[in-house]
């Protein structure tokens, strides 16, 4: 079977890290897979080319695609950039148009890093967490939204929280079905002590664990006490299911306990059809474009890397490939290959590219 892939690099260190997991994806035609591999712009390279963030051929490669791999987008050079056509705006329709409302979001310590991370090793060592965050509903998308001028010369900005049962419910299942596979714990994050959302939330995944999955463990915890907590003590955590805005402070809160954010992965999934089990499906590393080593291959490649390797196990089912790059990442990280973000003294400190071969490198030995 030959899978559709779309590869939107961006900007900034985008496509520095995406061309990494193209010598991947070239390894693995070595090795028998089969990809239709296409490619366009997205972010400010698609705001420079054609006058906004994603172009409408663009688009329909998107909707056509098994599977969308995403750089990153964004930088100073668009600042000023219509609110509508900023660069980010392109990830958003992307999510609202493929249907994207499942982000998953892996923080996991390489036991190689646990002495980069902020906390004490003790703390992450070992750590591997899942958060699922909705990501088409909530404060991002509900309306009214905007900035008004009040008659007495103020101006106000309004922006509207808003969920719908359903939007709960599929959201919640995917969590729980995650969890699982894993270690079959679900902690879900809202604030029903001041927001009726929250409330809301709380009720309906209650309704869903109760109706659909006793089997799993379920506890609730207001979203700013789970901040808390991921500082204290994370590995009390399996699977943590919240909303999209509290989904966005909290990964990126989960991101930092393992020692670099540009190591980190993640996917963003949609419904799968019925008729066809088609499920369209976006992968990004969460590093963002970092204009200030944007061209200087000093970029850590593993994020995008492992992006890869969770689209090869959510979209195309190649669990064994999935497994196989998820080790070689981790062997050369015990052999000590450091990008300059995750440096540790007497390491060995590479760029991009040779961060990219070391794990072709790898590759090469695990599946010999």
């Amino acid at each position: 079977m030959t899978f559709k892939l779309l590869l939107l690099p961006g900007d900034g260190i985008g496509p520095e890290v995406i061309a990494e997991v193209e010598r991947v994806i070239a390894w693995l035609t070595t090795k028998g897979a089969r990809f239709s591999v296409e490619r366009d712009l997205v972010g400010g390279a698609a705001f420079d080319a054609h006058g906004t963030p994603i172009s409408e051929p663009a688009m329909k490669k998107a909707l056509d695609a098994d599977a969308v791999l995403f750089g990153a987008v964004g930088g100073p050079k668009w600042a000023n950039a219509p609110y509508d056509k900023r660069p980010e705006a392109a990830l958003l329709r992307l999510r609202k148009d493929l249907g994207l409302f499942a982000n998953l979001r892996p923080a996991i310590c390489f036991d190689a890093l646990k002495d980069s991370s902020a906390l004490k090793p003790e703390i992450v060592s070992g750590l591997d967490i899942l958060i699922v965050r909705e990501l088409t509903g909530g404060v991002y998308f509900g309306e009214p939204r905007g900035i008004t001028k009040l008659p007495d010369g103020e101006r106000r900005a309004v922006d509207t929280q808003v969920y719908t049962t359903g939007e709960i419910r599929r959201i919640a299942r995917v969590a729980f079905e995650l969890a699982r596979k894993r270690r079959n714990k679900v902690a879900s994050a809202e604030k029903h002590n001041v927001m009726h959302s929250g409330l809301l939330w709380k009720e309906e995944v209650t309704y869903v664990h109760g109706a659909e999955f006793k089997d799993v463990e379920l506890s609730h915890i207001l979203a700013d006490n789970c901040a808390m907590q991921l500082v204290r003590n994370p590995k009390q955590f399996d699977v943590i299911v919240t909303d999209n805005l509290f989904g966005d402070v909290l990964s990126d809160e989960a991101a930092m306990l393992t020692g670099s954010i540009g190591m980190l992965p993640s996917a963003s999934l949609g419904n799968r059809d019925e008729k066809t089990g088609k499920q369209r499906a976006l992968y990004e590393p969460i590093h963002g474009s970092a204009p200030d080593i944007a061209g200087k291959g000093l970029a850590n490649p593993i994020a995008a890397i492992l992006s890869f390797a969770m689209c090869l196990r959510y979209s195309f089912a190649m669990m064994k490939e999935a497994d196989l790059i998820e080790r070689a990442v981790a062997k050369i990280l015990d052999d000590g290959y450091r990008t300059k973000d995750i440096m540790q003294a007497g390491k060995r400190e590479v760029g991009t590219q040779e961060m990219g071969s070391a794990v072709l490198a790898a590759l090469d030995k695990l599946a010999a």
